[in-house]
């Protein structure tokens, strides 16, 4: 009985070919998407820095005057840095007790475990709208209406099931071993944890952050119910308060919505490697 020997060269042309039209069928629907995606931001930079009375699909001539209009006139430097702090807190209180509430889930053993996890997950399917009147009198009766601290608050409860969830799965994949050599050293729980496990949550923190980030950066809801002056406007508020009564000025609104739009943009450009690790890590168990 003989073998035939199969040659490289052989083995390729035997593969079969592949279909150009196979990969057009995948690409077809991420162009789609990119296309309703980014036909609208093209033309909110035209027309933040296109003349008025051009009609041409460019920012051609070329100007600035929209964007001082809205920095200055509308009050859009105001909003801008009402809305960096509200983002900036909301990020820092959810990472934190998303952190202390998936070390908790994580890690310890206790009766009614699996139904914590389910009303965190159950708090998901809830309007905001639905909490509205409730938040709105419990600001009420501890002063914080008109306060920029209640939208922290507000943004952070909302934020916080999904973050801790995400949290939780990401400690999961921290061998509790190196926890244990920690101890065996003279570490106590805390202090392993700070030293050991943070350092390993990196990714974690940013994916974590950067949803409640943006959650509390696009939040409108919120900010038009509980925020009356318009000093403490936040950039959604402000978009929506530049749209006037009986006529709107569409180069200062586009320029308004470059204002909102270019910080969070320039965020993500930043941390996206370490959004991509986190998100892989957290959608897997150790």
């Amino acid at each position: 009985m003989t073998t035939s020997y199969v040659t490289p060269v052989q083995r390729r042309a035997t593969r079969t070919p592949r279909v150009p039209y196979r990969r057009a069928g995948y690409n077809l629907p991420v162009a789609i998407f990119l296309l309703f995606t980014l036909v609208p931001f093209y033309w909110m930079v035209v027309y933040a820095f296109r003349a008025d009375g051009s009609t041409l699909p460019l920012p051609v001539p070329f100007t600035i005057s929209h964007l001082a209009t809205a920095w200055d006139e509308l009050g859009f430097a105001q909003f801008l840095q009402n809305s960096v702090l509200v983002a900036i807190c909301t990020f820092f209180f959810t990472v934190l007790l998303s952190l202390i509430t998936g070390y908790a889930l994580a890690r310890y053993r206790f009766r009614g475990k699996q139904a914590v996890t389910l009303i965190l997950l159950a708090t998901q399917f809830v309007p905001g709208a639905m909490l509205l009147i409730p938040l709105f009198l419990v600001f009420k009766q501890l002063g914080l209406i008109d306060n920029l601290a209640a939208l922290v608050i507000a943004d952070t409860v909302f934020q916080l099931p999904l973050c801790a969830i995400l949290m939780s799965n990401f400690i999961q994949n921290v061998p509790m071993e190196l926890e244990e050599s920690a101890w065996i050293d003279g570490c106590s729980r805390p202090r392993a944890f700070a030293a050991v496990v943070l350092p390993l949550l990196r990714p974690a923190i940013v994916a974590t952050g950067s949803f409640a980030f943006i959650g509390a950066w696009n939040n409108f809801l919120f900010a038009l119910m509980f925020i009356n002056t318009q000093s403490r406007f936040t950039l959604p508020v402000g978009l929506n308060y530049a749209i006037g009564a009986y006529s709107v000025d569409y180069g200062a609104l586009a320029a308004g919505g470059v204002i909102a739009a270019l910080p969070v943009v320039i965020v993500f450009a930043v941390i996206q490697r370490f959004l991509v690790q986190g998100v892989s890590a957290g959608a897997v168990k150790g």
